[in-house]
């Protein structure tokens, strides 16, 4: 079948397009990643593009209107060339992947995102909780030369004045060091320095040197969410953050959530660019943090990854299949420890790779690293916490049980599957007040400029404010009232929160009843499944004494209006604690500290996955979660007043 063309504006990008692939498949080809949430389904309507030139073939779809058919546009996972053809991406269409990792820099030292350092900072996990143990150290040493009296081999003489530190007792080494180990010693006049890393339980001797190079010794940590990645490089030796990065999972182009993305994994070469997408991310990550703090990236010796079990399985291009499918087993929870370079990882080719163990599928290892930093283990009082995403991971406990579950919530709150919806980045609205007499918006947005689009906590209080002025009912619809600002629309009545001449968006900016009930749906997952998950317990909110908020979307929730709205329970409002990026700050604490690994481990084995579907009550929780805040106003007194 006949190759052909695609040219892509205005990125101005040309790639030949193989037999029968389509345009969303072609555009990543060419380093264009356009917005594509249910995967490339044709169900989001989200991956628009309008054909400039040339004849293409297109299946069939109802997310386009007949207005935009004549316009040219069509969806580019339903499309195929059938010439060589001209493609315009429309801004709304684009995720500028560049683009959003300089903006989350600037909102960083504007304070938006600054939980994450400011967690790790403001807490010292490591000096207050952990002794200083990081998972590969490096120890200079000056070896007796061997002569007629001392004629052991040069493994023995290293490893013998290595072991003479007892924290290096344990020890064992790869032949790919021993290879080159007589030369080196000899050339460097028997003074040399040891790279040493923590493996199954000993330590690994990971390479052999020349003079002191204990000066130099980095690691890398990463949490790899399903909507943004974060990194840190980080001083082995002090302890210190050399730096912070942020960037959006590209992932997020083959769907918005795990299940879309297990799904993408079983299609021809599927898992091969799940996998390269998150390795490009993190390799991306070292390599800004490194050119701009003057690092040799050899001297990154060690990286560890906490993430959800289908980001883990896709990090190291396991098949992620069976994560989906009753009985919901993953592949492997808790992984070992493997050279960085097997999965392409660019830090020293000899530098290990640890990542935190998991619980079950769905929750992973960012869960416990989230344990970890909020010390819910070591609690003696009830506790609760919450990472609020797309998958609304809940663990119950204290020091002497903890169980947890997850809540599908689905990506509403992280922009996806709402017409206006966005990720918190430059123009998203954040905050919304409503004026009860006139219905006028006032709002904040990140960043500067015209707003874009709302994201997470912008649709939150939005919600809640169109509550309290009466625009909403407590079913979710909009009442008829008289105001330019509310009118018909295809997905129901809808209400306009900024008009397009004022916005940068390619039309008005509004919430209409279909995106409620997105909304609604994932806030009655996440409420019902806390609540579930403590009447199984036989606990009562109001026995919760900490209720810990984690995930940068949670630390900008405002905690009236998630009440309001039937998010978070109606709790004394100083039970609730904000942690930031706990699974980032968890790794942070197990890279410089072995005692702190050990402790994620444990903490795994710990945790009891309970199975919301198999709980006879909890359609009926759900069921009753379905309306604003709740069927039942005794359980929300504060919105009941």
């Amino acid at each position: 079948m006949e190759k052909f063309k695609a040219t892509f504006y205005p990125q101005n990008k040309t790639v030949e397009m193989q037999p029968d692939e389509n345009i969303l498949s072609a555009a990543l080809s060419a380093g264009i990643y356009i917005n594509s949430s249910c995967g490339g389904d044709g169900v989001c309507g989200r991956c628009k593009v309008i054909i400039r030139k040339g004849k293409v073939a297109s299946g069939s779809t109802g997310m386009l209107s007949r207005e935009e058919k004549n316009k040219g546009i069509y969806l580019a996972c339903m499309t195929v060339a059938r010439s060589d053809i001209e493609v315009e991406v429309p801004q709304e269409s684009r995720v500028d992947f560049e683009k959003h990792s300089r903006e989350f820099e600037e909102f960083k030292k504007k304070g938006v995102y600054a939980e994450i350092e400011e967690a790790i900072e403001e807490k010292k996990p490591i000096k207050e909780k952990f002794k200083r143990s990081p998972l590969v150290a490096k120890l200079y040493i000056e070896l007796p030369k061997p002569n007629l009296e001392d004629r052991i081999s040069d493994l023995e003489r290293l490893t013998r004045e290595i072991k003479r530190s007892k924290e290096f007792s344990n020890l064992h080494s790869g032949i790919s060091g021993i290879r080159r180990l007589g030369g080196v010693l000899r050339d460097a006049d028997w003074k040399v320095t040891a790279t040493l890393g923590i493996k199954d339980s000993a330590f690994e001797l990971l390479t052999v040197e020349p003079g002191d190079t204990t000066g130099e010794n980095y690691g890398a940590c990463f949490d790899i969410g399903t909507t943004t990645i974060s990194g840190q490089l980080v001083d082995l030796n002090s302890g210190n953050t050399i730096g912070t990065k942020i960037t959006y999972n590209k992932q997020a182009s083959f769907g918005a959530d795990v299940i879309s993305r297990i799904i993408y994994a079983q299609e021809p070469e599927g898992l091969e660019k799940l996998n390269h997408v998150v390795i490009e991310s993190l390799n991306q990550i070292i390599q800004e943090l490194v050119k701009e703090h003057s690092i040799d990236p050899n001297n990154i010796t060690c990286c560890l990854c906490a993430g959800n079990t289908t980001m883990i399985h896709l990090l190291l291009r396991i098949d992620p299949t069976f994560i989906r499918r009753e009985p919901y087993v993953p592949t492997a929870n808790f992984l070992p420890v493997l050279r960085a370079s097997e999965i392409n990882i660019r830090i020293n080719p000899h530098g290990l790779l640890y990542c935190v163990p998991g619980v079950s599928s769905y929750v992973g290892g960012d869960v416990t690293a989230g344990v970890l930093s909020s010390g819910l283990d070591d609690e003696k009082g009830l506790s609760v916490l919450i990472d609020i995403g797309t998958n609304g991971e809940i663990v119950l406990g204290n020091a002497d049980f903890m169980i947890s579950a997850s809540a599908s919530a689905g990506p509403a709150f992280e922009g996806s599957g709402v017409k206006c919806g966005m990720r918190a980045g430059r123009g998203a609205i954040q905050k919304v007040e409503i004026n009860r007499k006139d219905f006028e918006v006032v709002y904040s947005i990140i960043g500067e400029g015209k707003p874009r689009g709302i994201c997470g906590s912008g649709y939150i209080d939005l919600i809640a404010r169109m509550l309290d002025t009466g625009i909403l009912d407590k079913n979710g619809k909009i009442n008829d009232i008289k105001s330019k600002r509310i009118r018909n629309s295809d997905a129901g009545k809808e209400f306009v929160v900024e008009f397009k001449e004022n916005s940068d968006f390619s039309d008005d900016i509004v919430i209409n009843e279909a995106d409620i009930e997105n909304l609604k749906r994932a806030k009655a997952a996440i409420y019902s499944a806390t609540a579930v998950l403590a009447k199984h317990m036989g606990f009562a909110f109001d026995q919760v004494e900490k209720f810990f908020i984690a995930g940068g979307f949670g630390n900008y929730i405002d905690i009236e209006s998630a009440v309001r709205i039937g998010l978070l329970p109606d709790l004394d409002r100083g039970k609730f604690i904000f942690v930031g990026n706990s699974s980032l700050a968890g790794a942070h604490s197990a890279l410089l500290s072995n005692q702190a690994l050990i402790k994620t481990q444990e903490i795994a084995k710990k945790i009891t996955y309970f199975e919301l579907s198999a709980d006879a009550g909890y359609m009926d929780e759900y069921m009753a979660a379905l309306f604003f805040p709740h069927t039942d106003l005794n359980k929300f007194p504060s919105v009941r007043k």
